[in-house]
């Protein structure tokens, strides 16, 4: 009798240790959602100079379609929003080392980044465009064969130009001009600013995202768009794959938050506040 309790209260035990341990491993399959929930704050890398998608004021206050989004998706994890300033190149590249837990940052899905990159559901879709100083005597981007043009780091533009670029379910409308020759900044802004220079001063055109020419022109700086979008560009966040604490969970709660603000109209009062259209639904 002794000898067959202490058997049933072994396999109670060791049903008991394999309980504890699935709730275990059920915990810790929240990966990087759980320690974000547990600090109370979510980590967010974006630029501080690319308006109207992000940029920071002189206060030192984050304004932005991308901050607002990144704060509407914080708030729905039930967090707050922190953001740090960091170059879009190191972003893309991934292998973060945990200095932040996504990207909010207007970034383009493509299968090369996807290598390194988990990807949220898209929560906007922008055209690709030229913009030349408003003294250029270009009428179509077949004009800038030859001409240098500036690009942000690390960007679809600058793959576009190498004619490296390859997208997710989306396709490139209009080749390259043959022979340009890719002028490279840390960021886009920093290709306007030279542009603003003068025709050819410094660069021939800039290729961006025609939000942030269309604000530019808005704002009086001295450019004009060239030609039609050369292409359209599916926008997520993203989170590196390499991170310490599982990713995934964290990419996959804000997809369905992005959804939820696709569904309710958020993301599309965010666009009509930043851009004056709609560019949440794909055209």
């Amino acid at each position: 009798m002794i000898r067959a309790r202490r058997m049933i209260l072994g396999v109670l035990l060791v049903t008991l240790l394999a309980a504890c341990g699935q709730g275990a491993t059920t915990t810790a399959s929240g990966g990087l959602l759980d320690q974000v929930k547990q600090r109370g704050k979510l980590v967010i890398a974006t630029d501080a100079n690319y308006k109207p998608q992000s940029f920071k004021n002189p206060d030192g206050s984050w304004e932005g379609f991308d901050i607002d989004v990144a704060r509407e998706i914080a708030k729905r994890l039930g967090v707050q929003a922190e953001f740090l300033d960091i170059s879009f190149d190191i972003v893309t590249a991934g292998g973060w080392n945990d200095r932040w837990d996504m990207n909010v940052g207007s970034m383009t899905v493509t299968p090369d980044r996807k290598k390194a990159l988990y990807f949220s559901t898209p929560y906007y879709y922008t055209p690709a465009a030229f913009v030349v100083h408003k003294d250029s005597k270009a009428t179509s981007i077949d004009d800038l064969k030859g001409k240098k043009v500036g690009v942000g780091s690390g960007t679809t533009y600058l793959d576009y130009l190498q004619g490296k670029l390859t997208l997710e379910g989306e396709e490139i409308l209009k080749k390259a001009p043959d022979g340009v020759q890719p002028q490279i900044y840390d960021t886009d802004q920093l290709a306007l600013t030279d542009l603003a220079q003068g025709d050819g001063v410094r660069v021939d055109a800039v290729l961006t995202a025609l939000p942030t020419a269309q604000d530019a022109i808005k704002g009086g700086q001295p450019y004009k768009i060239l030609g039609d979008p050369v292409y359209y560009e599916d926008l997520a966040a993203a989170f590196d794959q390499k991170s310490t604490a599982d990713s995934k969970p964290l990419a996959d709660a804000v997809s369905q938050a992005i959804g939820a603000m696709h569904q309710d109209g958020t993301l599309t009062q965010l666009s009509q506040k930043y851009y004056g259209i709609d560019l949440t639904t794909k055209k």
